[in-house]
């Protein structure tokens, strides 16, 4: 991606998550979170656990979407448990291309600089300092940023507004209002509208309502303190869960008398659901809650095993579900649970109570460094998507279990042993903690996370020493090298590589030392010297076929084969490819085939064969999508760009260059960093724009450059484009219920409430609160407004 793009603002649609709950109440403080956001450049949302500060944080995002050109963009801190990784994680989180002048820091500047666009840091309470770092730092440099953060306390950034969020609002226990009023009061909405999630067939009735009203008056109108509550009306009438609320109150504030009554209210609310639970329910909830992130079945069984048998671990899981403690997150694949945070924060005060804590940590340590060995041992087969999958499910776990093998140092020593089907034998000590650290460096290139990947193996080597676990240590200097490469940095790869080298000098380790000569092989292939990058690639690959290494020899194939085109040998290069190929054919994996189809397709882009280039470039694009492997798919959107240029289709062309941008930048790298596929990239692109004109290509390339990833690599590959209407149903959800929009329609055709109750033969009150809740979702202020959101839906439907 040349200078003149990498400039341009790239207008995407942020990455706000969709909302799978209603959303209710809030309109003062969505109003006044606005409001400090036009005056201040930093706002804190803060309040004590469970008020709503994340849900209304995603809901003023969304609503100001509109106000900045650069959209609203949300980074999620809750996992997260290193506070030296907190400009990581945002840089993974929004995509943010890693360049080779400078840290995460530079590139987050570098990515805001010239951009108008608010960032919402959510949940920031435990890692302060760092947000304060992060955030004084991008809003000194990038006066088109403003930053909405939620925490419990304010971060104490330079320039910042607090915003305290309150309860919702309850009715006053001593004045109810007519039963039927109940909608006027947020808390009750939200109460009811749980309820008939819970229990489908609640209905307010006259008989109810007060003791509704009471109830959330009780609740001090806390969110999460009503979803603890509103479970029990599955065993309990409206008054039975008043009256041992009552109870419960009385019995546990007194041993709580300096906490705040809202916190003393939610804990009243957690104990209960703590005491309902049996006794080796109790002793699971709090063995769960050292997960990090959401978690399967069978890494619950393990965990818990340490407490119960194995074969009932599976039905206390199961119950923990039924009386809402953990979370059942269904998706396509194994279904995945999740403690909230609040609930784990409770469970790990009762396991450090119960002295469990280290010995829970260690289980989970255990377990995620088998599956990472597994990971590592079983890539080069026919399940590499099914790895991915697993493993971006349990990033939050794998980091967890990163930072305890490196806070511990133990590698994940544990009274128990792994199942031998999932983790397979695990030893103890820095070795484990090396081998965790390098297994993993795969799935965070596919991640685009060099960086990250860099980190974790640095802080492994430190905490090694230089004597210890040698062949293991030489292997993660051999990876940290191979990210510090990916990064452009020749000389700092080279120096860990000659770090490594004189770890393993007097050893008997030809495997090891072969890797070294690879990755040596490829820094002088990134120096353009073909010549040295032959003599090593010929070396290591000789010792990993006497190995039978195969994905060494896989690695040292594909680049002999580029280095032998670098030196004028294309045919001897395609030949080396060809090699690698029938090494991948048969073994149903994805990795290593799509590379090889790759540069296989550039090498025949360069002797003009675009009848063969195409077709292995196309497929390596549909094998690299499976993967979501981020580096690859921009080589391959980019050369074939340069395919589509060649054959005189040069606004394909263009099209394809700015979705290769795209492409880059989430892949956080560039084309610069790889200097003979540079000096071609930039070759065809001027090309290309000469052919266009600049105002003719710099329109294609925008529109290639704003393309969704999905869309990108539709139209490289050329399979037909979704409906336009099925697109718009998928990017924009209705966000009004079939009733409301039926009551919306009526309002935009100039009907009175009354009369909109009359036609719909419903309570006047009803319709009141429908409009309400009309008004509060599209956040609008008069019916003219609604009224023209209808107008607006009729015309985007083609009149329908």
């Amino acid at each position: 991606m040349d200078s003149t793009a990498r400039a341009r603002s790239r207008a995407a649609g942020g990455n706000l998550p969709a909302e799978v709950t209603s959303f209710v109440g809030r309109r003062r403080e969505i109003t006044l979170t606005k409001r400090l956001l036009a005056e201040s450049r930093v706002v804190t949302l803060t309040g004590p656990g469970g008020i709503g500060k994340s849900r209304l944080a995603l809901r003023v995002a969304a609503n100001m979407s509109r106000s900045f050109r650069d959209k609203t963009w949300q980074v999620e801190l809750g996992e997260l448990r290193d506070p030296d990784l907190v400009p990581a994680t945002v840089v993974e989180q929004l995509n943010v291309p890693e360049t080779s002048g400078g840290g995460e820091l530079d590139n987050l500047v570098e990515h805001f600089r010239e951009r108008e666009a608010l960032l919402v840091l959510d949940n920031c309470e435990h890692l302060v300092r760092a947000c304060v770092d992060l955030v004084d730092t991008l809003t000194r440099a990038c006066p088109g940023l403003r930053v909405l953060t939620t925490s419990r306390q304010s971060l104490g950034a330079a320039g910042e507004s607090t915003l305290v969020v309150p309860p919702l609002q309850a009715p006053d226990p001593e004045q109810l209002p007519a039963a039927e009023a109940y909608e006027q009061y947020a808390a009750v909405r939200l109460f009811v509208d749980r309820a008939r999630a819970v229990v489908p067939e609640f209905e307010v009735t006259p008989d109810n309502a007060p003791v509704l009203m009471r109830l959330c008056h009780r609740l001090d109108g806390n969110p999460l303190a009503m979803e603890l509550a509103v479970v029990r009306l599955r065993s309990l009438s409206p008054r039975q869960l008043e009256e041992r609320l009552d109870e419960r109150y009385e019995l546990l504030s007194g041993g709580r008398s300096g906490a705040p009554p809202r916190q003393q209210t939610l804990r009243a609310l957690i104990d209960w659901s703590y005491d309902l639970c049996t006794e080796p329910e109790r002793r699971a909830w709090a063995h769960l809650s050292v997960f990090s992130g959401s978690f399967d079945l069978e890494a619950a069984e393990y965990v818990i095993d340490g407490t119960t048998e194995r074969s009932h671990a599976a039905s206390l899981v199961h119950a923990l579900v039924d009386k809402s403690v953990l979370l059942l997150e269904r998706s396509d694949g194994p279904s995945r649970y999740l403690l909230p945070h609040t609930l784990r924060e409770y469970g790990l005060e009762k396991l450090w109570a119960a002295g469990e804590r280290p010995e829970a940590e260690a289980r989970h340590r255990h377990w995620y460094t088998g599956i990472a060995q597994r990971f590592a041992a079983e890539w080069l087969g026919a399940e590499q998507v099914e790895w991915v999958r697993r493993l971006r499910a349990e990033q939050a776990n794998l980091r967890a279990a990163l930072h305890s093998v490196t806070e511990h140092g133990d590698g994940g020593e544990t009274s128990g042993e792994p199942h031998a089907e999932e983790a397979g034998p695990v030893a103890g000590g820095p070795a484990v903690a090396l081998r965790l650290a390098t297994a993993l460096g795969r799935y965070w290139q596919l991640r685009g996370a060099h960086t990250e990947a860099r980190y974790w193996l640095d802080r492994t080597l430190a905490l090694t020493g230089t004597r210890r676990a040698p062949r293991e240590r030489a292997a993660a200097l051999a990876a940290s090298a191979w990210f510090t490469l990916l990064h452009g940095d020749v000389a700092g790869a080279r120096g860990s590589l000659d770090t490594a080298t004189a770890t393993l000098q007097g050893r008997d380790a030809p495997l090891e030392r072969a890797h070294l000569t690879r990755t040596y092989g490829m820094v002088a292939l990134f120096e353009q010297d073909a010549a040295t990058a032959i003599r090593l690639l010929d070396d290591a690959l000789e010792t990993f076929r006497r190995g039978a290494e195969k994905q060494g020899e896989l690695f040292a194939l594909i680049g002999l084969g580029l280095a032998h085109a670098l030196d004028g040998r294309t045919r001897d290069g395609l030949e080396l490819l060809e090699d690698a190929l029938a090494i991948t054919t048969g073994r149903g994996e994805v990795y290593w085939r799509s590379w090889t189809l790759w540069a296989i397709g550039y090498l025949k882009t360069a002797e003009d064969r675009l009848d063969r280039a195409e077709p292995a470039l196309k497929e390596a694009l549909r094998l690299q999508r499976r993967l979501d492997n981020r580096l690859a798919i921009a080589f391959s959107l980019d050369t074939l760009a340069w395919v589509a240029h060649l054959r005189g289709n040069d606004r394909r062309a263009a099209r394809l260059f700015g979705a290769a941008g795209g492409a880059w930048e989430s892949a956080r790298s560039t084309p610069n960093l790889y200097a003979t596929f540079a000096e071609q990239h930039r070759s065809h692109l001027v090309a290309t724009r000469e052919a266009l004109g600049d105002e003719a290509y710099g329109d294609a390339f925008d529109r290639g450059y704003h393309w969704e990833h999905d869309t990108a690599i539709d139209f490289a590959l050329e399979v037909k484009q979704r409906s336009r209407e099925t697109s718009r149903e998928n990017v924009h959800p209705m966000p009004l219920t079939s009733r409301e929009r039926e009551i919306a329609q009526l309002v935009a055709q100039g009907r009175t409430n009354k009369e909109i109750a009359e036609q719909l033969v419903i309570a006047l009150r009803t319709v009141e609160g429908h409009v309400q809740h009309i008004l509060t979702k599209l956040d609008f202020t008069s019916r003219a407004q609604i009224a023209g959101w209808v107008a607006e839906m009729r015309s985007e439907q083609g009149g329908q």
